[in-house]
Formats: C-alpha cells, sequence, structure tokens
C-alpha cells in the first residue's frame, strides 16, 4: 500500500524517503562512538603535544567540538577517519555562546581546561531537548578539587585560586552517576596535585575509553568501569594516538534494523560487553544472535512482546529506547517501556502512532500493543534517537516514509542511509521538499 502525500504534507525541508517492506542482507560498518569520539577531542587541551584521534565518525557534532576547540586556541587537521589535535597555543578560556548553545558536549571543555589554564568560562550546555541535564554533579566535583565555581547567566566560571593555579586531588562522590560529570571530573583529576577519587562513578564503555586515552598520555587511572574511580595526578600530559571506540548505539539501532525487517545482518565491529542488556532484550524478543569475535549476525522471522526500563550501564541504555520501541510496536503481544533516565524522552510516541502504531502513554511509561504492520507516513524526529526511530519504523512499513527532523539524526549517525542503502534499503535523501 503507497502513501499518497497531499501537497500540504509533503517535506519542505531536508528529509529521507523510505519505501519501507525491503528485507535486508549483508554486512554494515559501524563507525567510532560519538559520545567517546566528543570527550576524547576534549581531552586534547590536558597537553601542549600532538594528539591523533583515529576511527573518528563524521558527525555535525564532530564537526561543532572542533570549531569550539579552535575557537579556544587549539589547530585541528581532519582527514578520513581520523583527527589531528594541538593545544599548545590555548588562547581562550572561554567558547562563544553561539558555537556551544546547540552541543552539550561543549560543557566536557571546563574539566581539562582548568585543569591546564587555571580558569574555564563555559555557557551552560544545549543538545537535544529530552529532559534536564544538570550540571550539579559537575560543579561539586570541581570545587571539590579546590576550583572557585559560579553560575550567572548562563555561564559557568570556575578558577583555581593560588599562585600556582593548579587544582588538589580529593574525594568526589556523585549523587547520582551522571556519564559527562565524571568525564569532565576525570579530566580535571589528571592534572591535579594528588590523588582524586570518583565514587559512585558512571561505569559506560565511553569512561573506559577517556580513562584509556588519559593512561596512552601519561596518566595514571584505575577503576574504570566500576563504581570508583581513582586517579593520580600528573604534572603534565604528552600526545597520544588513539583509536576510539566502535559506537555501541549505532550498533544497537543497526541490530534493531535486521530485527524490525525480520532480516538476517552482520554488524560489525561489536562489542557485545558494551550491549550486554540489549541484546539480551532482543534474544528475549525471539531474535537470534551469533558472535564472531569481531561482529554479530542478528537474524529474526517473529518478534515477541517484551518489557524494558532504562538504566544506567550496564542497564539498558536510554538513547536505544526511542529505535527498540519502533520494533516492539510490530512485535507480537503487549510491551512495556518505562523511561527512567530523561523526563521528556517519548517525543516518539506520537510520531508512531501516525504510523498506525497502538501505544498509549502513563507519564514515563509506554504500553505498546503490537500491530501487524506499520504505514508510511510523514514523520519528524524530535530528537536523535527519536529520528534514528523514525527511520527503522520506516524501513518496516508498508509505503512511504517522509522522515524529517535530520539535523539531529546526522548529529549521531555517520552516513545511516548510505550503510542501509548498502543492505538492500530503499532510502533516499533529499535537500529540498
Amino acid at each position: 500500500m503507497n502513501v499518497i502525500l497531499a501537497p500540504s504534507q509533503k517535506a519542505l525541508t531536508p528529509h529521507l524517503e523510505i519505501r519501507g517492506g525491503r528485507r535486508l542482507e549483508g554486512e554494515i560498518r559501524v563507525s567510532g562512538a560519538k559520545n567517546s569520539a566528543l570527550v576524547l577531542m576534549a581531552a586534547c587541551l590536558l597537553s601542549s603535544d600532538d594528539l591523533k584521534l583515529r576511527n573518528m565518525p563524521a558527525l555535525s557534532d564532530i564537526q561543532g567540538m572542533g570549531e569550539i576547540l579552535e575557537s579556544l586556541g587549539v589547530t585541528m587537521n581532519r582527514g578520513e577517519g581520523f583527527v589531528e589535535l594541538n593545544a599548545s597555543g590555548i588562547n581562550q578560556s572561554s567558547p562563544p555562546y553561539e558555537l556551544v548553545n546547540g552541543l552539550r558536549a561543549s560543557f566536557f571543555c571546563i574539566g581539562p581546561l582548568l585543569a591546564r589554564t587555571g580558569v574555564a568560562r563555559v555557557p551552560l550546555p544545549g543538545g537535544c531537548q529530552i529532559g534536564a541535564r544538570p550540571v550539579v554533579e559537575h560543579v561539586k566535583g570541581l570545587k571539590a578539587l579546590g576550583a572557585q565555581v559560579t553560575i550567572e547567566h548562563g555561564v559557568v566560571s570556575a578558577v583555581v585560586p593560588g599562585r600556582g593555579h593548579r587544582l588538589t586531588g580529593g574525594k568526589i562522590h556523585l549523587d547520582c552517576p551522571s556519564v559527562g560529570a565524571t568525564e569532565t571530573l576525570m579530566m580535571a583529576a589528571a592534572l591535579a596535585d594528588g590523588e582524586t577519587t570518583i565514587d559512585n562513578a558512571a561505569q559506560e564503555p565511553e569512561v573506559v575509553d577517556l580513562a584509556g586515552l588519559i593512561i596512552a598520555m601519561g596518566g595514571k587511572v584505575r577503576g574504570a568501569g566500576t563504581p570508583t574511580i581513582t586517579i593520580v595526578g600528573m604534572e603534565r600530559l604528552h600526545g597520544a594516538d588513539y583509536m576510539v571506540i566502535p559506537d555501541r548505539i549505532e550498533a544497537g539501532t543497526l541490530l534493531l534494523a535486521g530485527a524490525i525487517t525480520r532480516s538476517k545482518l552482520r554488524i560489525t565491529p561489536l562489542i557485545p560487553e558494551h550491549l550486554g542488556a540489549v541484546l539480551s532484550k532482543l534474544e528475549e524478543a525471539g531474535c537470534t544472535l551469533e558472535s564472531d569475535g569481531i561482529g554479530m549476525t542478528i537474524s529474526a522471522d517473529r518478534v515477541r512482546a517484551v518489557d524494558l526500563r532504562t538504566q544506567p550501564f550496564p542497564g539498558f541504555p536510554t538513547d536505544l529506547q526511542a529505535p527498540f520501541m519502533s520494533l516492539l510496536a510490530t512485535a507480537e503481544g503487549t510491551s512495556v517501556i518505562t523511561e527512567a533516565i530523561f523526563e521528556n524522552r517519548l517525543q516518539h510516541v506520537a510520531e508512531l502512532q501516525r504510523m498506525g502504531a497502538a501505544i498509549r502513554t502513563q507519564g514515563n511509561t509506554a504500553f505498546i500493543e503490537g500491530v501487524p504492520f506499520l504505514s508510511g507516513a510523514p514523520v519528524t524526529g524530535s530528537d536523535l534517537r527519536a529520528s534514528a526511530a523514525m527511520v527503522l519504523a520506516g524501513l518496516a512499513a508498508e509505503g512511504t516514509t517522509l522522515v524529517q527532523g535530520l539535523q539531529h539524526l546526522d548529529r549521531g549517525y555517520d552516513r545511516l542511509e548510505e550503510k542501509l542503502r548498502s543492505v538492500g534499503a530503499s532510502i533516499a535523501r533529499h535537500d529540498v521538499g
């Protein structure tokens, strides 16, 4: 069944046109992890030597972070799959508001900038509008390391008092295991005088990746990936040549593309330990998963309803809640999804309903009654992961789906439509309606 769009319905902004109902077959390569690459770029501020990062994804957020670092005096050279950074010429302590407003990851600069120069002024972070992203844990931690921190007119100002302008190691307990706070404080502590302990630290793979980079730069970090991380501050760090881990959220999204189209796909490279909760739910839903040590092959025929609740790692990731909901909209039975991380991350429900999904919500819980098929429709992704959910739904829907909101999608997925097209999807990007 093809959907005929009235003139008023046609997308007048950049959009993806997806003709659904096709089975996919083949292999898709996963790009480097966006959420790791951004913080690793900020870590260049910890040293005056060259930092080379490999396996870098081609994303608008990466471009945005590069512009922010250049505004601080960092020199940057980008090539195919890599970026070279040198922060020997830092000449600013505050990135301009217009650059940081739309990029939450810009706030990562405050930790290394403060540790290296003794002063930092960073506007409060922006990004997708999926709920509050408080910086109270960052501020509390920086104060524990000896910084004086104030927040006025939407700008966080931090300074290290004293003659040496050097942070001092200390004990920090996070009230919640914030990934951003953990990473900010790890970088700040890497150049502090003495030892720092972070309790109730985030355990995400991206935290472990940052620890790996700090160690490669000559730092000392123990316990990354556990609730307690210890950092021994160094007087200086040197450069490094470092490989970014594969993007576990992209890998999960691509596995879901195989599941929602009832296909057989190989996704590589993929680290199973980074997706434990997701793989368990896919198997519970009836998918077959085969790991070969480098990648993973998913096969799906019938998909059953499952219940899930988002949690910090190693629980089910909030970033895959929306894409997984698209799959469950086509599953047999009733599923329950509870979003426990962000209070405003069910905006994709209304768009899935436009495609025929039977979903009702109560607070931050969604009840999904699986339907035999979804129908193509014009939809809009309200944030990065909601946009991916719309693409997945379009792959499985009967007829044609137009997905708008590509400015969100391009923040976190490297050439997604090209990758899907390579395994048989009918998906095309249009810059105008």
